[in-house]
């Protein structure tokens, strides 16, 4: 039941109120001056406080700065029958939600409550929303315990709290670079921000550039609009650019520049646009060989490598592998709704044999998989599909027979997407896990065959 705050010295007017509000469902607690207000706020939070402008004891705008003091999150309306032009201005700047003229009519007064009433609502679940991103994805929702991850792990919080606006991580595919890229937003000063992610091998190079950049209508053929890009959504924010090395060359001197000068135009378009954005990238391919080979600008490479982060493969940091494979067991329990206690010691020495050559989501993908299949309360060898002396993937033949009159691959490749999409209702992140892809490659391949995702959210 949310809780509305009267400070009244009018005692009709108050009681009015109360009763009113009380009609309407709310829980009332009251005030008849500025004294009566901290002890209601101490002892517990108030949803909006009804507030007059004149008080016995204070003014309205001293009790307001209080109020929002000690509760932030809270609504303030203002009453009075005394208003000037400046007053209701002041009230407004320092944050007040609306300003009411008495006398009022009580319906009228109801119907604003509400809308305040819902403004807070939003408010605390966005930042309901924000604090549990903050949880998921900070340095906290990491885990390892080896040094160099505790090394990471301290260079990740300290890049965070920086004003660095460039950084690079390296490391094999499945390392984890999402996570990194996640924890220095949602633990900077950005998080509050947008935080926009694109991977630079799932679109074309001419998607890619409006995708980043934006495009003005009529830039090209499909320019039916104009169409704002990753960069400026993205503006007090951060974007991650996973996969640098495969950008294309010509788009390598376009994010150069943003790097440097922090403007772009949008294709098609005249006008310089400036941005305030943190850039993490990410690549599991070597940038100085792209370099020496020709296909990775050096004064790009160098410009990235002013804060470099290195994520050691999985087979680098066996001790880790126990630890992750029983979070990822933790948070497989909530989302199925299961009740899994571990792994038996089997299990566990096959994981620790493993070579682990797809790292971390590797073995993400083979606990959800284990989750899902297996049938005990703690998970064994055979649900992990590791067996063999190195724990190696066991497989009878190959995992698709070719028939002899052939195939249309992109049928086959449209086929796939679709059972996988179909097998997780809709939910792009867990078929591309299915489909060994990311969530780029599979948005890219619905584009692709003409597909929408709100066509499976039903299915099954």
């Amino acid at each position: 039941m949310e809780r509305i705050l009267v400070v009244e010295d009018e005692r009709l007017v108050r009681w009015s109120l109360e009763q009113r509000l009380r009609e309407e469902g709310y829980e009332v607690a009251l005030a008849e001056d500025a004294r009566g207000v901290e002890p209601v706020l101490e002892q517990e939070s108030v949803d909006l406080v009804l507030l007059d402008m004149r008080l016995p004891d204070a003014d309205g705008l001293s009790v307001m700065r209080r109020v929002l003091e000690r509760q932030p999150a809270a609504m303030v309306i203002i009453m009075t029958a005394y208003s000037t032009v400046e007053t209701a201005v002041e009230a407004m700047r320092l944050g007040a939600y609306d300003y009411i003229h008495k006398p009022f009519d009580m319906d009228e007064m109801v119907l604003t409550v509400r809308k305040a009433l819902e403004t807070t609502r939003l408010r605390r679940e966005v930042q309901r929303l924000r604090d549990d991103q903050r949880r998921r994805f900070g340095v906290e929702g990491m885990v390892g315990a080896t040094p160099r991850m505790l090394q990471v792990f301290d260079l990740v919080e300290r890049i965070a709290q920086s004003d660095a606006t460039t950084v690079l991580v390296q490391g094999e595919s499945g390392t984890g670079k999402d996570l990194v890229a996640k924890a220095i937003h949602f633990r900077s000063a950005r998080s509050e921000r947008p935080f926009m992610n694109i991977t630079c091998t799932a679109l074309t190079e001419t998607l890619l550039e409006s995708e980043l950049f934006g495009h003005e209508k009529g830039a090209f053929t499909d320019a039916r609009e104009q169409k704002k890009g990753l960069f400026e959504l993205a503006d007090g924010g951060t974007v991650f650019l996973d996969e640098i090395g495969d950008m294309p060359m010509a788009l390598q001197s376009r994010l150069l520049r943003v790097l440097e000068d922090k403007s772009f135009k949008r294709v098609g378009g005249t006008r310089d646009l400036r941005v305030d954005v943190r850039i993490v990238a990410a690549t599991n391919r070597e940038l100085e060989k792209l370099v020496a080979d020709g296909r990775f600008r050096k004064d790009l490479y160098y410009r990235l490598q002013v804060i470099p982060i290195y994520l050691p493969p999985l087979r680098e940091r066996r001790e880790d592998v126990i630890q992750l494979a029983e979070h990822f067991i933790d948070g497989f329990n909530r989302e199925f709704r299961k009740r899994v206690r571990g792994l038996t010691d089997e299990a566990r020495d096959s994981l620790l044999e493993h070579d682990w050559p797809g790292n971390i989501r590797e073995l993400r993908n083979m606990v959800e998989r284990a989750m899902i299949l297996g049938r005990g309360e703690v998970l064994e060898v055979g649900d992990l599909f590791l067996n063999g002396p190195r724990g190696g993937l066991v497989r009878e033949g190959p995992a698709f027979v070719l028939p002899r009159e052939g195939l249309d691959l992109e049928q086959l490749e449209k086929d796939f997407l679709v059972q996988a999409l179909t097998y997780t209702r809709g939910n792009q992140t867990r078929a591309a896990s299915l489909l060994g892809m990311n969530r780029d490659q599979v948005r890219y391949r619905l584009e692709k065959f003409g597909m929408s995702v709100d066509a499976f959210h039903d299915e099954g």
